[in-house]
């Protein structure tokens, strides 16, 4: 498997290049490069096989032998070992729940194939890896759960301070080894825009073997397009099917993309985005304006620069009427997304996060003008991550599952740092050199 940044489609470097380095030189990302169909055989006996049977299949199609298959499948079932229900409201609407995982997030699929990824790469240097990882939420739990205790790798998550929910801070403050929190006196922007200069810095890369763990890094895409196919096989009667994804750096999304690139029939994307609608604007207008992220109740989502904006763009050939006429973009007010919530357990008896409300307003708007389409909400984490917003918007608290509950009182162990890149920098020269 070959890859090329989307700066310079001239020049490819191989999977394992591309998966241990986390971003090309140029500041680019990298892409496969080609995406080929899958047999339309497979497609149409999804049915037939099971969910580590699809994800194994899908990738060993997308790595063409680079990795012996019982390597690969030896890292795709040991993965991916946990389900992606899809939950019927209606004919026309269904939940895919993508928070079954160890964090209780859909980043751990990704996180977690990473991980082995990354180790089987790896395993023949004895220098130490430090994954750069910065979160506006769920990212850094999924990170920090999928790299513990990984020998030879010590992971460094940057979050915005005050501005991820308490358990989700719980989750990648309080496990220690060889995971660091470093809380950032800024936005998620921010952090994320530390990590990239951090990779630009020839100083700081010749003294550290730094990669990432975000969405940048073409190993988290990968498995978050086995779920699209694992919707697709649990719809009864499959018909002209949209999904409906809930964004922040559009990870979500481009993974959506590369499963359609790989023959899956989905006939729309939906962006729902919460006051952050970058995205959403440039469809409607074409013009894409970054800007500081605003924070919302569904934090995740507060992105104001998505990185994956450029892989979509290189998807669509940077044509913004190639973009539009595949996606639909949507977004609304925190007033709006409380309003979701309420309709979805008034009307369905389904407790939904924040984020998934912001899906369940945009397929609901969708469906209003295209009424014969099936559409697939990814709810991306489960309701007791955001339990204060949850209890105060439907009036009582969802179950929190044993392993979120256990770590709500554990000490929080953080490094509070600047917004200063130079700080940032001196800290990692200071603990992560010899």
């Amino acid at each position: 498997m070959k890859l090329y940044s989307t700066k310079n489609k001239t020049q490819f470097v191989d999977l394992d290049r591309a998966v241990l380095k986390g971003l090309p030189d140029d500041n680019g990302l990298f892409m496969p490069e080609y995406i080929r169909p899958l047999p339309t055989e497979f497609i149409q006996n999804l049915k037939d096989y099971s969910f580590q049977e699809i994800s194994y299949k899908v990738c060993q199609h997308l790595f063409n032998g680079f990795i012996p298959d019982n390597d690969l499948k030896d890292i795709v079932y040991d993965a991916i070992n946990f389900p992606a229900p899809l939950v019927k409201l209606d004919n026309q609407k269904y939940i895919l729940e993508l928070f079954h995982g160890p964090s209780l997030a859909f980043k751990d699929f990704g996180a977690r194939f990473m991980a082995r990824l990354m180790s089987y790469f790896d395993k023949k240097n004895d220098e130490e890896l430090v994954i750069l990882v910065a979160t506006s939420g769920d990212t850094g739990g999924a990170v920090a759960a999928g790299f513990y205790q990984t020998p030879g790798i010590r992971v460094v998550i940057l979050y915005p301070s005050g501005k991820v929910s308490h358990l989700q801070e719980q989750q990648l403050t309080t496990l220690g080894h060889n995971i660091t929190a470093l809380e950032v006196d800024g936005t998620f922007d921010d952090c994320q825009a530390m990590v990239k200069e951090a990779f630009l810095d020839k100083d700081l890369t010749s003294n550290i073997r730094l990669t990432s763990a975000n969405s940048i890094n073409i190993a988290r895409l990968i498995p978050q397009s086995f779920y699209y196919f694992e919707a697709y096989k649990q719809l009864e009667n499959p018909s002209n099917v949209i999904f409906c994804i809930p964004s922040g750096n559009f990870g979500n999304l481009t993974a959506g993309l590369f499963a359609s690139k790989m023959g899956l029939p989905i006939k729309q994307f939906i962006a729902a985005t919460n006051d952050n609608n970058v995205v959403p604007s440039y469809l409607s207008s074409g013009e894409y304006v970054p800007r500081p992220s605003t924070r919302t109740i569904s934090n995740a989502m507060d992105v104001g620069n998505p990185s994956n904006f450029a892989r979509m763009q290189d998807l669509f050939g940077f044509t913004w009427n190639n973009m539009k006429q595949e996606i639909s973009g949507f977004s609304y007010t925190d007033k709006e997304t409380e309003s979701g919530m309420k309709e979805v357990l008034d009307h369905y008896n389904y407790v939904i996060d924040p984020h998934g409300a912001v899906g369940y307003r945009a397929l609901k708007e969708y469906q209003e003008t295209n009424p014969d389409t099936q559409g697939v909400i990814l709810e991306t984490a489960h309701p007791s991550k955001f339990l204060p917003d949850v209890e105060r918007v439907l009036g009582n608290a969802p179950v929190v599952p044993e392993r979120l509950a256990e770590i709500a009182d554990k000490k929080k162990e953080s490094v509070f740092t600047e917004n200063d890149y130079s700080v940032f920098k001196r800290y990692l020269l200071d603990n992560y050199v010899g």
